[in-house]
C-alpha cells in the first residue's frame, strides 16, 4: 500500500461523503454491491493482499477541472511522471490550452488531461491482448504493459490520448488512477500536486466545495458520446467564439449559438501552399501498414477468384485453375501475403509476443481480423501443398476454409478502420477501397503472372482486365463520395481533407492521375490487350495504390486533445529535429537517438578513461531507457 506521510496536507484526502445513485449516462455510481463475487477482493498493489477502507471503494470516480483556476505550471503533469517514473518522452498527464482573441482582449483556456476511465473504454474493447481491465474498484481503467504486445490500436480508438505508447520499450502504458493512494484515502500525485487548486478527484457527479459547474464540455475537449468519460469541467468565463489550438492540428474551436457549445471546425493555419513531403508519406511508422493491407488484401482476392471463379463455371478461372500454373500463381499468392504478415509483425512493440494478438476474439475487431486472416493464410498454404500433391479432398476443405475465412479477415479490417474518433477512416469508403484492392490487384498480379510464364488466350486476359477495372471503379466511386464528406464535413473531417491538398497536395494529385491512367489502361486492355498496356497499368496502378493507402494513414486526424505550444505536438517535434533541439534526451524527442548516442559515448569512454567513468555513464543511460 502507499504510505500516508505524518504531515499529509488535508487538501490531499478524499473528501466523499454521500454520493448520488446514477451518473448524467444513466449509469449506475455503485458497481458492486456487498455480497458480489467482486465485493471484498484486494487489489494486491505492490504485493500487499489487504483492502483499503474507503467507504467510497466500489463507486465510480473520476476527476475534477476547473479550467478557471488551471495556471498552465505543469505541476500535475511532474507529479505524475514523478510518482509512475515516467522518462521524458512519456506523460500520463498533460497540459494543452486553446487561446481566443488577440491582444489586449487575448484569453487561453488550459486543459489537464489524463485518462478519463470511461464508463464505456474503447481501449479495453479494442485491446487484441485484454490488457486493459475496468475494475469495480474506484471504476478504473487499468492497463498492463507486461500483457501488452505494442500493435497501439487503443491509441488510435481513445479520443483523449491517454493511452501513451512508448516505441523504445515496446508497450503501451496509461494513468492508473492511483488505485494505491486511493486505498488509504488519498487523492491521485496530481491532484494533491495542483497550484491553482484546478483538479480535484471524488466519486463522479459530486461536486467539490466552493464549486458551481459540473459540465461535461468545454472548448477543446472531444466528443463524450464516444466513451462516456467520468470527468467534469467548470469554467464561467466567458469564451471567445473561436478558440484556436496552439498545435499545429489544423483546427478551431467555434461556438454554435444555437446548442452553446463548441464544435471543431477547419483552422488552415499553414495557407494554401501545395507541398510534396513524400518522406513523410511514405517513410512513416504506418509503412507496414500499407504493405499488410494491400498485399493481405491482393491475397485473399486472388484466392477467391480462382476458387469461386472455378466453381461458377466461369472460363477465365476455370482455364487458370486446370493448368499447370495455378499451384506456382498460388505459391506467389503465399509469398506476397507472408511479407505483408511479417512486416506487419516487425510494426509490433514486441514482435515476439504476436500470439498475444488473439486474446480478445470477443471484443477486438483486431483480434479478430487477426484470427480471420491467419485462418486464411494457412488455408492459403493447405491449398497450395495438398493441391501439388493431388490430394483433392484435403484440398478443398483448404479452399472451403480460405473462402470463408478471407472474407471475416477483411470485414473485421474494414471495422477496425471504423474509428468513431477519427473520421477520415470513418466511412464507408474504408470498405470500397478494401474491396477495390482485392479485385484489381489481385487480377493484376494473376495476369502478369500469366504474361511472363504462359500465353494464356486473349478471353482470359479480357477477363481478368474487366475484374481490374470493376476494382479501379469500385474505389473510384468511394472516393468521389468521400472526397465530398470531407469537404462538406466538419471539423477534423475537414482538416484532413486541408492536409490533403496542401501538406500532400502533389502526392494526392499524382496518385489521381495515375488512377485515371490506370482506368484507361485496363479498358484499352479490355478491347484489345497487350503487353504494353499491362505494364502501364501495372505500374500506375502500383502507384496509384500505394500512394492513396499512404495518404489513408498520413490523413487521419483524431477527434483529440490540443497539445501544448512544446508538448504533444507534432510541429514542435519536426521543428526540434530540424533546429537540433531533438538531441537534448528532456525534450523527448529522438529517444531511441539519445539511447545509440550514449552507448557509443559509454564505448569512448571506457576507451579513454577510467572504469568509474564507465560505470557513471552507463547509469546514466539505465536511467534514461528504464531497464
Amino acid at each position: 500500500m502507499f504510505n500516508v506521510r505524518s504531515d499529509e496536507p488535508k487538501y490531499a484526502f478524499l473528501w466523499d461523503k454521500e454520493t448520488k445513485e446514477t451518473n448524467r449516462y444513466g449509469k449506475p455510481i455503485d458497481l458492486a454491491k456487498e455480497g458480489d463475487e467482486l465485493h471484498g477482493v484486494s487489489l494486491n498493489i505492490n504485493g500487499d493482499c489487504s483492502i483499503g477502507d474507503n467507504p467510497n471503494r466500489y463507486k465510480q470516480h473520476g476527476f475534477y477541472f476547473n479550467a478557471d483556476n488551471c495556471i498552465g505550471c505543469h505541476a500535475c503533469e511532474a507529479a505524475c511522471s514523478e510518482k509512475n517514473d515516467n522518462p521524458a518522452h512519456i506523460a500520463f498527464r498533460s497540459v494543452g490550452f486553446v487561446e481566443g482573441g488577440s491582444y489586449p482582449a487575448y484569453q487561453r483556456l488550459n486543459i489537464s488531461m489524463a485518462c478519463n476511465h470511461c464508463d464505456d473504454p474503447v481501449c479495453l474493447k479494442g485491446c487484441p491482448t485484454r490488457a486493459y481491465t475496468k475494475y469495480v474498484e474506484y471504476g478504473a481503467v487499468l492497463q498492463d504493459p507486461d500483457i501488452c504486445f505494442g500493435c497501439g490500436y487503443c491509441t488510435w480508438v481513445c479520443p483523449y490520448n491517454a493511452p501513451q505508447l512508448d516505441p523504445v520499450k515496446g508497450q503501451v502504458s496509461k494513468c492508473n488512477m492511483c488505485v494505491d493512494r486511493l486505498e488509504v484515502g488519498l487523492k491521485p500525485a496530481c491532484v494533491s500536486a495542483c497550484l491553482g487548486n484546478a483538479l480535484d478527484f471524488g466519486v463522479i457527479e459530486n461536486v467539490p466545495e466552493n464549486r458551481e459547474q459540473s459540465k461535461t464540455e468545454i472548448p477543446g475537449f472531444p466528443r463524450t458520446d464516444i466513451t462516456n468519460p467520468n470527468i467534469r469541467f467548470q469554467q464561467t468565463r466567458q469564451n471567445k467564439r473561436d478558440m484556436t489550438r496552439t498545435d499545429s492540428m489544423p483546427l478551431k474551436y467555434h461556438k454554435d449559438e444555437k446548442v452553446g457549445l463548441y464544435k471543431s471546425a477547419l483552422d488552415p493555419k499553414k495557407g494554401q501552399k501545395k507541398e510534396w513531403n513524400w518522406a513523410k508519406l511514405l517513410l512513416s511508422h504506418e509503412s507496414s501498414h500499407v504493405a499488410f493491407t494491400l498485399v493481405t488484401q491482393a491475397a485473399v482476392g486472388g484466392f477467391l477468384l480462382l476458387v469461386l471463379g472455378n466453381l461458377f463455371g466461369i472460363n477465365a478461372f476455370k482455364t487458370i485453375s486446370s493448368s499447370t500454373n495455378l499451384t506456382p500463381l498460388l505459391v506467389v499468392f503465399s509469398v506476397i501475403m507472408s511479407f505483408g504478415l511479417y512486416k506487419l509483425n516487425m510494426h509490433l512493440g514486441k514482435p515476439h509476443r504476436f500470439y498475444r494478438g488473439f486474446y480478445n476474439l470477443r471484443h477486438s475487431p483486431v483480434s479478430r481480423e487477426i484470427a480471420g486472416v491467419s485462418l486464411f493464410f494457412a488455408s492459403l498454404l493447405g491449398f497450395t501443398f495438398f493441391h501439388s500433391m493431388d490430394f483433392n479432398f484435403l484440398a478443398n476443405v483448404c479452399a472451403v476454409l480460405g473462402v470463408m475465412s478471407g472474407p471475416i479477415g477483411l470485414y473485421y479490417m474494414y471495422k477496425l478502420y471504423r474509428i468513431k474518433a477519427r473520421p477520415y477512416w470513418d466511412h464507408w469508403q474504408t470498405a470500397t477501397s478494401l474491396i477495390g484492392t482485392c479485385l484489381s490487384f489481385s487480377a493484376l498480379i494473376i495476369a502478369l503472372f500469366l504474361l511472363v510464364v504462359a500465353e494464356p488466350s486473349v478471353t482470359v486476359f479480357k477477363t481478368l482486365a474487366t475484374v481490374v477495372l470493376a476494382g479501379l471503379v469500385i474505389d473510384t466511386v468511394g472516393h468521389l463520395f468521400h472526397a465530398r464528406y470531407l469537404q462538406t464535413g466538419e471539423g477534423e473531417a475537414q482538416a484532413s481533407w486541408y492536409e490533403q491538398t496542401t501538406t500532400f497536395a502533389w502526392p494526392f494529385y499524382i496518385s489521381q492521375g495515375l488512377l485515371v491512367v490506370a482506368i484507361i489502361a485496363a479498358f484499352l486492355n479490355i478491347l484489345d490487350p497487350s503487353v504494353f498496356t499491362w505494364v502501364v497499368l501495372l505500374l500506375a496502378y502500383l502507384g496509384s495504390a500505394v500512394i492513396k493507402r499512404s495518404l489513408f494513414f498520413a490523413l487521419v486526424i483524431p477527434t483529440t486533445m490540443p497539445g501544448a505550444f512544446f508538448w504533444k505536438n507534432q510541429g514542435f517535434q519536426e521543428h526540434a529535429k530540424e533546429t537540433g533541439l531533438a538531441k537534448m534526451p528532456q525534450v523527448g524527442v529522438e529517444y531511441e537517438a539519445h539511447r545509440v548516442f550514449n552507448v557509443s559515448e559509454l564505448i569512448k569512454t571506457i576507451k579513454e578513461t577510467s572504469l568509474k567513468d564507465a560505470q557513471t555513464q552507463l547509469k546514466s543511460i539505465f536511467i534514461w531507457k528504464n531497464t
